[in-house]
């Protein structure tokens, strides 16, 4: 095989970066159920080529992302060969890996290829970087085991400068190892066999590997921290080599001009006075640009770039009686989406940062002022372009271990795997430090390892005092940290308002609906599926609605689960691959304003005789228009105000007006519906009849070219009359009793697919496999009795059947024992 040779040239610069190294492209993705569209616009010749940590850039560097040698081994052992090629820096189980392939706790990954350093380098530290291996990776160089590294998620770095020489070729080999779900280490949401919302892995080297070259004497990390109330910037620095003799020199900068700065002898430390400066907010996220040298008399030992925001997140008292999250002494409601990072090409790793950025892009536009990235940490191009949005971050740390659920104690640790926790939580504080956006770290989320919470949370209050510590997200408070989080699945609600805490929802929602061709599995699910884009935006400005009033009650912030669908999890604003935007990014935007349209109270749309018209709004105070010709409302259009009838069809128009504010345009078109008689001369006993079919099916069979195992009459329509089993078919067959003729919507909500046929016409369609999925019909039904047949079948995992009926009076209800013979 060939191998891979970099050749630099002699002055190096950012400029380097957007040349082609020499590798051939011999690469295209591997098979996957979806795709994004930005798979197309990966270079395999240098994928993600921008410089990968904005928040510290230097002029000289060099991507080693692209095709590598790869192979894959039993633990501990060498590769007996290395017959494939693996696209850096995407996961190995990734399509856009070229190798899509699961690993277990019992093998490793190898990665090779060659590196030249040049005589312009010569004398310089060399620094390799690995923004993040999953999980324990070793590098070597020349055979030579250069250092290891544990941790999923964090940024680290190894100084080759004693393993390679100028001007000759070194071969470059990295090791991972990845137990997964079958060790103790942070891991988030993967898991070695992905089900219900836990997750494909991402194995080895997912984000940018790097090299700089350094001086004898240069910044290894630092810390900035505005101060809004005293107007001050300090810089605290960690330098490498120190000596006496240097001092520190930084110059702070908006549009290129210099507006504050100073020089220290202390090259570890500088505090600087900041006159006039504008804060940083999700409605306003000014930048300022930060130049920091050390120098050696004139000499500048080394120069980085930064940027930072001033801005402040406390509790206090808004005025209103609750202890609220204040951003910058002002309470600003926080809402935004869960934010799980998942791809279904790339999966932790997003094809391109086009990609990426895309998703923060539609967050916003949806009108979010926050995400809660949820149990991943993210590479650092993403919390940049946070702070450039104004996107305030809820930082979960990746989570691992034990899941122990409720309000059991938190669990034992020992003391080996309480140190990789820490030192993983530290490497993410002292990372994503400088970064404006992120204002919340949240070190447990519903007891998935939990353990120590107390003292967890008193180490990240005293390891970064300058944001707030959520200290479990959801079902397993330990009454510390600054928030109480509640989730609660799909309807908001809030906990009682404290003294001492901000009170918010950590996750509610998950409204799920399944978009054809844009699935990862024929089956799916979410906490609720709805029938259609019209129903999913319906509740959800419902749930908003709700929302805003816990507001006014004590609530600080909610979470909507979630930005995009993840693998079998059909609940995203967003399908998986991000082709469809399900509700339109318009329309959300106003529910998360608290714009909610009006609605009929009568949400069948048919009628006999005649129509109420009786519309509802979920602020009370809101004034509606309307029209019935199908044309747009506006304000100077007929005002609602008191229920009226229509005796003709109609296309209803409406909206409502908040304080100045519009609602979106909601349409009704409302039809006379043609009677469907009874049969006649029907005398049925009680009960429905019920046929039992073994099978394995996709979609719902000719029941009636098969032979059943079983029959029996039940008394309601249930997957019980199968025994709840795996595999089986139902098919009922009878009649349903209705006792005033009037206009009904009926519906089957099945996992997995069901159909309901009344007086021999399909009226409900919900084929397929599925989790629990609701779908409807409205029919204008004659008293008496009227055959029905409804056929079902069960795969494997969940299961459920419900025949249900609603009217404008009863409301909806489950068709009950006394309605149905046969």
């Amino acid at each position: 095989m060939n191998k891979l040779i970099i050749i630099l040239p002699v002055l190096l610069t950012l400029a380097l970066n957007s040349c082609k190294v020499n590798q051939s492209a011999d690469w295209s993705p591997a098979d996957a159920p979806l795709l994004t569209q930005w798979a197309e616009d990966i270079n395999p010749e240098l994928p993600w080529d921008k410089y990968p940590r904005p928040g510290m850039e230097r002029a000289e560097w060099l991507n080693l992302n692209g095709l590598w040698d790869f192979a894959i081994s039993n633990k501990d052992e060498e590769p007996q060969s290395w017959n494939s090629r693996i696209l850096v820096p995407y996961p190995v189980e990734s399509a856009l890996s070229g190798i899509a392939q699961r690993v277990d706790e019992t093998q490793q990954l190898w990665y090779r290829r060659e590196i030249k350093i040049p005589s312009a380098w010569k004398n310089r530290n060399l620094i390799i970087n690995f923004e993040a291996s999953d999980w324990e990776t070793t590098l070597y160089i020349d055979d030579r085991i250069v250092g290891t590294h544990r941790g999923g998620y964090d940024p680290f770095c190894f100084d080759i400068s004693g393993f390679v020489a100028t001007g000759k070729t070194h071969e470059l080999k990295v090791a991972v190892w990845d137990p997964t779900d079958k060790g103790n280490q942070p891991r988030g949401k993967q898991v070695s066999e992905p089900h219900g919302i836990w997750y494909t892995p991402s194995s080895g080297i997912w984000q940018t590997v790097w090299i700089e070259p350094l001086g004898k004497t240069y910044i290894k990390s630092f810390r900035t921290d505005t101060d809004i109330d005293k107007g001050t910037l300090k810089l605290s620095l960690e330098v490498y080599n120190l000596r006496d003799d240097i001092s520190l020199s930084v110059n702070l900068m908006k549009d290129g001009k210099i507006i504050a700065g100073g020089i220290s002898d202390n090259p570890e430390e500088i505090s600087i006075d900041v006159k006039d400066f504008e804060l940083w907010s999700p409605s306003s996220p000014v930048l300022y640009d930060l130049e920091i040298n050390l120098c050696l008399g004139e000499e500048i030992l080394d120069k980085v770039k930064s940027y930072t925001g001033f801005r402040k997140v406390s509790l206090g008292d808004a005025g209103d009686g609750f202890t609220r999250i204040l951003l910058n002494n002002r309470f600003v409601f926080q809402n935004g989406p869960l934010d799980q990072g998942f791809w279904p090409d790339g999966l932790y790793t997003p094809p391109t940062e086009e990609a990426m950025i895309y998703d923060l892009e539609m967050t916003r536009k949806m009108g979010f002022n926050m995400l809660r990235k949820h149990v991943k940490v993210e590479n650092r191009r993403f919390y940049y372009w946070c702070d450039k949005m104004g996107l305030l971050v809820w930082q979960d740390m990746p989570s691992g271990d034990k899941y122990i659920g409720g309000n059991m104690p938190d669990i034992e640790k020992s003391e080996s795997d309480a140190d990789q926790f820490i030192a993983e939580l530290s490497a993410m504080i002292d990372t994503k430090y400088n970064n404006p956006s992120i204002i919340v770290w949240v070190p447990f989320n519903e007891g998935w390892g939990q353990y120590n919470t107390a003292g967890i949370t008193d180490f990240i209050k005293g390891y970064d005092s300058t944001r707030l510590v959520n200290s479990a997200s959801g079902w397993t408070d330990r009454g510390c940290g600054d928030i109480l989080d509640i989730h609660h699945y799909p309807d908001p609600r809030m906990p009682e308002p404290e003294s001492e805490r901000a009170i918010v929802l950590g996750e509610f929602g998950g409204l799920g609906l399944p978009v054809q061709d844009h699935t990862w599995e024929q089956k799916n699910w979410g906490y609720r599926t709805m029938e259609n884009t019209d129903d999913l935006l319906a509740r959800y400005e419902e749930y908003y609605s709700e929302v805003y009033k816990m507001v006014d009650r004590g609530l600080s912030a909610v979470v909507y689960t979630q930005t995009t669908d993840v693998e079998t999890e059909t609940n995203g604003l967003m399908t998986y691959d991000r082709a469809r935007d399900k509700m339109g990014y318009a329309n959300v935007e106003k529910a998360n304003m608290g714009i909610s349209p009006p609605y009929l109270l009568n949400d069948t749309y048919k009628f006999i005789d005649t129509y109420i018209v009786e519309f509802g709004c979920r602020d009370k105070n809101a004034s509606i228009y309307y029209t019935l010709d199908g044309s747009d409302p506006d304000t100077g259009s007929p005002q609602y105000s008191e229920p009226f009838e229509i005796n003709k069809e109609a296309e209803i128009k409406a909206l409502a007006v908040y304080d100045g504010s519009e609602s979106r345009i909601i349409s009704f078109k409302i039809e006379k519906a043609e009677i469907k008689n009874a049969a006649e001369a029907v005398s049925p006993a009680k009960g429905i009849s019920v046929k039992i079919y073994q099978g394995r099916w996709t979609e719902i069979p000719d029941f009636d070219s098969l032979e059943p195992s079983g029959e029996l009459i039940a008394e309601k329509v249930s997957t019980a009359a199968g025994d709840n089993r795996d595999y089986m078919g139902l098919v009922f067959e009878g009649y349903l009793k209705i006792e005033d003729a009037r206009v009904y919507r009926l519906s089957l909500n099945s996992d997995d697919g069901s159909r309901l046929i009344l007086n021999d016409e399909v009226i409900v369609e919900n084929n397929g496999i599925h989790g629990m999925r609701e779908q409807s019909s409205v029919q204008a039904l004659g008293k008496g009795y009227h055959k029905i047949r409804i056929e079902y079948f069960q795969g494997t995992g969940g299961i459920g059947l419900e025949f249900n009926i609603w009217d404008k009076d009863a409301g909806k209800r489950v068709v009950p024992a006394k309605a149905l013979f046969h």
